[in-house]
């Protein structure tokens, strides 16, 4: 066992750190990191899986309760370490006391991004969980697909939560995580759906059923076959698990209790046993099968991370090169550097002006771009003449058949007049700016 936690230390745990520490360095801006995404439709059980996995209760309730994409960071300690944790985002970060005020505190952060209400936003939450009861894994949550939009949320909120979505499941580097009950229709899940049409082999896709205890009597036997992936075939096949429900959660069921009923439930059930004994059931073999997921995903993304990066660098160094070698170190020769500096701009604005070529060229001088933009114009002008004449006249006729009283025909107030022109010249703004 001794052997077995020294290669896990040596081989695994590296691994999801080095990816963990180039996403809070802020690398996943320019560059795509592997992941695995959480996905599934509103109340599908997304946060019951999420919590048994971290042993953390996350927002629950009715409704979209994910309202920020969560990174939920999980680090396996040594026995008797204890817990730690902590969240942060935007500029804000925080150490969390306890357990007992992480779902307090992610309410407080989704309020503070996107806003009191149902509304979503693209920031990110990171929560960094530590503890001997939990695995070495990283997960993102996603908020769950709705298709009606209630208080407070826009009418497109179906669309907004699509979107988010896709920003994270299109990328090669991400595993996509699809939550389903085991009382819908596969066929019909729309989170299945999207990973579908980003991931047509399934290559990237992984199915979690959830709820089997609200399975209807008679129908096991078509789990059973999704779970063998038989149905909806997926490379990466499908897990099944049994979380706290509500009525558990107001009984104040522990987390360990529940995963203890979870595997009492499996085992001794007619037609879920035989996944129990094959391994695709319950949440401590999930998390199994997550983490060398996980590893195995990013080991397979490693040589096209570094390709990336080495692209990114060669890039930002040709930019570096461009704007010169920084001030030096002396302070005396700062003040010949901050001169230069100054005169060069000074050259480089004058030139810009008068139209000539900046030394680094690769681009048409203002003359060459002015004179296209005049051609354009002029088209314009001489377009809005013709119409001009036409719109004034109109709207001169117009004027005397409804307001016109002593005066001879055509000898409108000056004033009105004047108003007409102007609302004409005003169409003129937008070509010449």
């Amino acid at each position: 066992m001794n052997s077995l936690n020294q290669q896990y230390e040596e081989k695994v745990r590296p691994c999801i750190d080095l990816i963990d520490s180039l996403r809070s360095l802020g690398v996943e801006k320019d560059l795509a990191l592997p992941a695995i995404a959480v996905i599934g439709d509103q109340s599908s059980g997304k946060s019951s899986v999420l919590e048994a996995l971290s042993g953390v209760a996350l927002p629950r309730g009715s409704g979209i309760v994910t309202r920020c994409p969560l990174e939920l960071k999980m680090k396996r300690r040594k026995e008797g370490e204890g817990w730690y944790g902590k969240i942060s985002y935007l500029d804000f970060e925080e150490e969390l006391k306890d357990l007992a005020g992480v779902e307090k505190k992610i309410r407080e952060a989704q309020n503070k991004i996107a806003g009191p209400g149902s509304g979503i936003s693209h920031e990110l939450i990171s929560l960094e969980i530590a503890s001997p009861d939990v695995p070495d894994l990283t997960l993102i949550d996603l908020p769950g697909i709705t298709r009606v939009a209630v208080k407070g949320q826009k009418g497109n909120i179906e669309n907004q939560i699509k979107s988010l979505i896709q920003r994270f499941i299109t990328k090669q580097e991400t595993i996509s995580l699809v939550v389903v009950p085991c009382n819908v229709d596969i066929a019909t899940t729309e989170a299945l759906k999207m990973a579908q049409e980003v991931d047509p082999e399934g290559e990237r896709t992984l199915g979690i059923m959830t709820k089997p205890d609200l399975v209807d009597k008679g129908t096991e036997d078509s789990v059973v076959q999704i779970v063998h992936n038989e149905v909806f075939p997926l490379k990466k096949g499908y897990m099944i698990v049994k979380c706290r429900g509500q009525k558990e959660i107001k009984d104040k069921v522990s987390l360990t209790e529940a995963l203890e009923r979870e595997e009492a439930f499996f085992s001794e059930h007619a037609y879920f046993k035989t996944l129990y004994d094959e391994g695709h059931a319950t949440v401590p073999k999930l998390a199994e099968k997550l983490t060398l997921e996980l590893v195995h995903h990013i080991k397979r993304s490693l040589p096209r991370l570094e390709e990336q990066i080495e692209k990114k660098l060669k890039t930002t160094q040709a930019n570096l090169d461009k704007c010169g070698h920084g001030p030096p170190p002396d302070a005396t020769d700062r003040i010949g550097y901050l001169i230069d500096r100054v005169t060069a701009f000074t050259k480089d604005a004058t030139s810009l002006a008068t139209g000539e070529e900046l030394e680094f060229g690769g681009r048409p001088n203002i003359f060459s771009i002015l004179r296209k933009e005049f051609a354009a114009w002029k088209d314009v002008i001489e377009d809005s003449g013709v119409n001009f004449h036409r719109n004034i006249e109109k709207e001169v006729n117009q004027y005397e058949r409804k307001y016109r009283g002593r005066e001879l025909p055509g000898f409108i107030n000056y004033k009105t007049f004047e108003g007409m022109v102007k609302e004409q010249i005003k169409q003129l703004e937008g070509p010449a700016y």
